[in-house]
């Protein structure tokens, strides 16, 4: 079964950004009921926004193959900007949330 049908079966978690780069492609994602931060790729994040450190994020887990002992989010959307944050959009342009 491919990832993305397995991680659909599961409940959505919701978490803080810790870290995000655009240039690496990845970042990590703290979880708010706590437990080991949670790796993100760029080809799993949603919508209109490139996460930045302190974002709260909506997101889906899903173990990593082949042994599938660890696990990285998918589905994984913005649920609230940071604010006072510049957030940069896929396509570049930037905007400052309040």
């Amino acid at each position: 079964m491919a990832m993305s049908a397995r991680a659909s079966e599961g409940p959505a978690s919701r978490g803080v950004c810790r870290c995000f780069s655009r240039s690496k492609g990845h970042g990590f994602i703290t979880p708010a009921d706590g437990g080991s931060d949670i790796f993100v790729h760029i080809s799993d994040i949603e919508g209109e926004y490139v996460p930045e450190e302190g974002d709260q994020l909506s997101y889906k887990v899903c173990s990593i193959p082949p042994k599938h002992e660890k696990v990285q989010a998918v589905e994984v959307s913005i649920t609230h900007l940071r604010p006072g944050v510049d957030h940069e959009t896929w396509s570049g342009a930037y905007a400052v949330s309040s």
